[in-house]
């Protein structure tokens, strides 16, 4: 397996890397556009040209150490892949890594939400993305990437940031006071204390991309208009790294292109200037 970053040796031996990525290629429920299975390699190929020095804290967080796993590639069903996934991650809490999983569709997120929960008390899932993904069942299945918050909330609160479609009996399920709406984060900045209110002192993150706009993120299986861009999703992450305990986050949905390769590009830097929070400027 391609290592993230094409880091040195010495930062990616796993028993000495604080940090485990683990992609997960599968696409398995997806509805519209196909392709998120070809997302870790990608996400993994354009890692390889990242300057691993960041401008903004004057760091380099890679020499906390990153290892990358081999690939969980069980796909006979959705449930079988969400309980391999599960496993993965609680073995890499055993261990007390640091779990960055990889996908992939979004209901890759539901075994390692899954792990998560049993693992730490006191935890929220922070969830950002264009869709409420609330559905309680999709296409003959629980574990569809259209109900990965559904099955979320029946194992933590959550929190969902970005958001601006849903079905209308997704309407019936969220909570209205724990949803901040795209259009509300364009409008103003006060909603920030109050979505930071909302979490407690441990949290997991779920970034589907699609929660940027298809300006700088075409890239995904179901691109939605009017999106958050690179800026608003950076002061959202790095706020919540000074505020909590970041105990692991996914991103998911890249579902990459031919020609334009920048949102590959995005997705690997995502994850390095969220560890960047976590690691050198966030709460420790």
């Amino acid at each position: 397996m391609k290592q993230y970053g094409d880091l040195p040796k010495k930062y990616t031996d796993f028993e000495n890397s604080k940090v485990v990525i683990v992609p997960v290629p599968y696409d398995g429920t997806s509805t519209w556009l196909k392709g998120a299975d070809k997302g870790p390699q990608a996400l993994l190929e354009a890692s390889a040209n990242m300057e691993v020095y960041d401008v903004e804290t004057d760091s380099e967080v890679h020499k906390v150490g990153i290892h990358t796993m081999s690939s969980v590639t069980e796909n006979s069903s959705p449930e079988a892949m969400v309980e391999a996934v599960n496993e993965r991650v609680k073995e890499l809490l055993k261990k007390k890594k640091f779990p960055i999983v990889i996908g992939g569709e979004h209901s890759v997120s539901i075994g390692a939400i899954k792990a998560m929960a049993a693992n730490f008390n006191d935890l929220t899932i922070l969830q950002l993305d264009a869709h409420a993904d609330m559905r309680q069942e999709y296409e003959g299945s629980k574990n569809n990437h259209a109900c990965v918050m559904a099955r979320a909330k029946e194992v933590a609160p959550v929190v969902q940031v970005g958001i601006r479609s849903m079905s209308v009996e997704e309407r019936e399920d969220i909570q209205p006071d724990r949803v901040f709406y795209a259009s509300h984060i364009h409008e103003q900045r006060t909603w920030m204390f109050e979505f930071l209110n909302k979490l407690t002192r441990n949290v997991y993150i779920t970034i589907d991309l699609d929660v940027f706009d298809p300006s700088i993120m075409p890239s995904t299986g179901t691109p939605e208009p009017g999106g958050l861009l690179w800026y608003q999703v950076l002061d959202i992450l790095k706020a919540v790294s000074e505020k909590v305990n970041i105990v692991g986050f996914d991103v998911v949905e890249l579902k990459p292109g031919k020609e334009n390769r920048s949102p590959d590009f995005l997705a690997s830097k995502l994850i390095y200037t969220l560890l960047t929070y976590k690691y050198i400027t966030g709460i420790k």
